[in-house]
């Protein structure tokens, strides 16, 4: 029962914390960023003991050879000189040294080679725990804008279907305004047939008749001559005028 009651009070508590991280992802990646950045400290100390390691076996592997000349040159130097037994014991030595030699060598090379593998493997791991973090970093940065436009497109959609919807004040009042649309226009139509145009007509013919003949009078008064009318003729000569050049001619 206990134990039930444990897993019932841990799994309530996982998904408290879920939630507290679907909400919160910037303080997730962060916090694995604080890890990422622990782990290749820890990482490096542990490449900085090996790399010491490979410089005490190189340490070591230059001494060897230095005292392998040493040996060498000695054992040649008491063989020449005729002393078996001195060269005997330097030849004895310079084989140790030549084993322990080659066995430091193999060492040093398989610590330097190792060692350019766990950089290689670090870098390689870092550089994709970053990209991977950036790729976080771009998808959490759009999913808060999405979630934004989400938010407003709904505000939106609620709005246009509150400002939409049936019994709204706006709808009355455009039903209130057609109404009132119509009225004026069915009285405007009424008052328009109201009006008799034959008396109307009539006295528009008759002050277009009473402008005509006071123009015509102004005219004829003035000697003019409207448009649409025979121009007046010359004035005739009296018969007593002479015509030019008669008096000459009776004379």
């Amino acid at each position: 029962m206990f134990s039930r009651i444990a897993n019932l009070f841990r799994g309530f508590l996982s998904l408290f914390i879920k939630g507290l991280e679907k909400r919160n992802p910037e303080a997730l990646l962060e916090l694995e960023q604080e890890n990422l950045r622990k782990q290749i400290a820890s990482y490096n100390q542990g490449l900085a003991n090996h790399a010491g390691l490979a410089e005490r076996l190189i340490g070591q592997v230059r001494k060897l050879e230095t005292e392998e000349k040493e040996l060498r040159a000695r054992t040649t130097a008491h063989l020449r000189a005729g002393n078996k037994q001195a060269a005997a014991q330097y030849a004895l030595r310079l084989q140790t040294i030549t084993r322990e030699l080659a066995e430091n060598r193999s060492q040093m090379e398989s610590a330097e080679e190792t060692y350019k593998d766990l950089v290689r493997a670090r870098d390689v791991a870092v550089n994709a725990a970053r990209a991977k973090i950036e790729s976080l970093k771009g998808a959490i940065n759009d999913m808060r804008m999405k979630t934004a436009m989400a938010e407003m497109n709904e505000m939106a959609a609620g709005m246009v279907g509150s400002i939409g919807g049936s019994g709204d004040t706006l709808s009355r009042l455009h039903e209130m305004v057609e109404e009132e649309r119509s009225k004026a226009s069915g009285r405007a139509r009424v008052a328009r047939d109201s009006i008799d145009m034959n008396d109307i007509n009539v006295k528009e013919a008759e002050m277009t008749a009473l402008a005509d003949q006071a123009l015509a009078d102004f005219a004829a008064a003035e000697g003019l001559t409207l448009d649409g009318d025979a121009a007046p003729a010359p004035a005739q000569r009296s018969m007593g005028s002479s015509q030019p050049g008669s008096e000459s001619e009776s004379a």
